[in-house]
């Protein structure tokens, strides 16, 4: 496999971009190696500046759930482009698009489109502040809520893939005011409200986490956090940016039968376009500006080419609810043969999976945290990320991220993957 082309555009890049990459992940510093610089992409199919063809595993990190260049999503981007690509104002789609979220996702009352789901977190804490009058959160380790500064403790994925352990620029009183404890560690939760009482105004979670592989919650997890909020009069929020649309039409919420108070939203609901948006309860919304004083604004929010992108990817979903079970039903194949696989080369792995969401981990031990997460043999990960990559199937370069699947792959196309599976962890003796 010639990747000249793709190594000659790193260097380029490496002069004018930080890393060469304009999100870090994406350097492969994790597995080692030079990036692939992508030209193109179709169905489940990307395909690298050298021609090199792939099975994508990402899916642009969630949001291509429905394949790679859609057909009826392109012909919708072109013919409102052809309107213009900004207006600064208001327009109808944006109604359009904020009732589907209203009838596709479980308690949202008022939805705000934002244009990133680190915006979408960002704001959600902020409204919970505004609402409960408190500064203090409670996050998780492991659990990535994008790049604001309160959120850059403990992190998960881009942190861990290039072991920051520190994030120089945060100041200590946001750290101060950001509380963590492990996923699934209810314990520790109690002990941080009995701590703070009356301090915290939010607790924030990835319902299925999805920054340190793919975790799920424990049996009754999310159950009791929701029971711990309304105790003590805090806000929960679920941040749905990966999970929203992905593991079902209501998102987590739907699927494991919890409500949350606030919940963001990204990824899906861009159909590939950068979006994301927050909403929930009309009694802690109404607290946003211009309805309230917890001021929040982007000159592009509700951009017109966004939210078509978005609206028909979430309008083929809705009118189509047998994707999910088809996502599901590939995805839960894709597991049983990634399992037989380490299995006939005596690798002790544990394969996570929620829906679309995957994950392979080298553990003979559960993987339900940060911390099991870490204590992987990673090492093995990035080799055998280098043999999939050879073998033309495309991982996400990290072994802290979760795998996305989408709709556009085939039988054919797991079956080779499987193949390459097996293949590969013999190469590298994962079990010796």
């Amino acid at each position: 496999m010639y990747t000249e082309k793709s190594q000659s555009l790193f260097e380029r890049a490496g002069h004018c971009i930080p890393g060469g990459v304009n999100s870090p992940v994406r350097a492969f510093k994790s597995v080692g190696g030079t990036p692939l610089f992508i030209k193109k992409a179709k169905g489940a199919y990307l395909y690298d500046a050298d021609n090199n063809a792939y099975i994508d595993y990402i899916a642009s990190w969630g949001p291509m759930i429905l394949g790679h260049a859609h057909g009826p999503v392109i012909e919708a981007i072109r013919e409102k482009a052809l309107e213009s690509t900004s207006y600064g104002a208001p327009t109808e789609l944006e109604i359009d698009m904020a009732e589907l979220i209203q009838d596709m996702a479980p308690n949202v009352d008022l939805v705000r489109m934002v244009s990133s789901g680190t915006e979408a977190c960002m704001s959600a804490l902020r409204l919970a502040r505004g609402y409960t009058g408190r500064n203090k959160f409670i996050k998780f380790e492991g659990c990535y809520h994008g790049h604001a500064d309160a959120f850059l403790v403990k992190a998960g994925s881009g942190l861990a893939t290039l072991d920051i352990q520190t994030v120089p620029g945060i100041t200590g009183g946001v750290s101060q005011d950001t509380l963590t404890c492990p996923y699934n560690d209810l314990a520790a939760v109690e002990g941080l409200l009995e701590a703070h009482r009356g301090e915290i105004a939010a607790i924030i979670i990835e319902p299925v986490a999805g920054n340190m592989g793919c975790i799920l919650p424990a049996p009754g997890y999310l159950e009791s956090l929701r029971h711990l909020c309304i105790r003590e009069g805090i806000v929960l929020i679920f941040d749905e940016v990966m999970t929203g649309f992905r593991l079902s039409a209501g998102g987590a919420q739907q699927t494991l039968g919890v409500d949350a108070d606030l919940v963001t939203f990204g990824k899906v609901i861009g159909g590939g376009l950068p979006v994301g948006a927050f909403g929930g309860k009309k009694e802690i919304m109404k607290h946003i500006a211009p309805l309230g004083n917890v001021y929040q604004a982007g000159t592009l929010s509700g951009n017109p080419i966004a939210m078509i992108a978005g609206y028909t990817t979430l309008k083929i979903l809705q009118d189509n609810p047998d994707i999910y079970h088809e996502l599901e039903t590939k995805t839960l194949y894709l597991r049983d043969g990634l399992r037989h696989a380490c299995r006939q080369s005596g690798t002790p792995a544990v394969v996570n999976q929620l829906g679309s969401m995957i994950s392979l981990h080298f553990s003979e031990q559960p993987v339900t945290n940060f911390s099991s997460a870490a204590a992987s043999r990673n090492d093995l990960f990035n080799r055998f990320f280098h043999a999939m990559l050879r073998r033309g199937i495309y991982l996400p370069p990290s072994a802290f991220e979760s795998w996305f699947l989408n709709n556009a792959l085939t039988r054919e196309d797991l079956d080779r993957t499987i193949g390459a599976a097996t293949e590969s962890l013999l190469e590298i003796g994962a079990g010796n």
